[in-house]
């Protein structure tokens, strides 16, 4: 009986381990975003959760945070390829947004904290 407990509480303890992304599993690059965003769902700093914000529109996802007109007005959906070209040139691809951070000139910092934003979820 006690074996069948421990089992399933390590076989619920793998399904939702990726689900319990948090800032702990952030890449490196991650840190610049970590001055102004959070990562636990609706919890905001100067600029909102980043938790479920992949694959939402610009300026959506958390309804209670009071985003920039350019972010809500873009139409931008966040993917691969436009949080690539947005992280890289944040002001390039939405003009007028509030961000104050110029862009990740490496590439591969943007890929890494792209990876990151998919597995937080809401």
């Amino acid at each position: 009986m006690m074996m069948n407990k421990m089992l399933g509480l390590a076989f619920a303890a793998l399904l939702l381990a990726p689900v319990a992304a948090n800032a702990a599993d952030a890449p490196k690059a991650f840190d610049k975003c970590k001055a102004c965003h959070k990562v636990e769902a609706g919890k905001h700093g100067v600029g909102p959760s980043l938790a479920g914000v992949y694959g939402t529109k610009a300026g959506t996802n958390y309804p209670d945070f009071k985003y920039s007109p350019a972010h809500t007005a873009s139409g931008v959906t966040w993917d691969d390829a436009t949080l690539t070209k947005y992280l890289e040139n944040p002001k390039g691809v939405i003009p007028g947004n509030r961000m104050v951070f110029a862009g990740f000139k490496d590439e591969a910092d943007a890929k890494a904290v792209i990876e990151y934003l998919k597995t937080l979820k809401k």
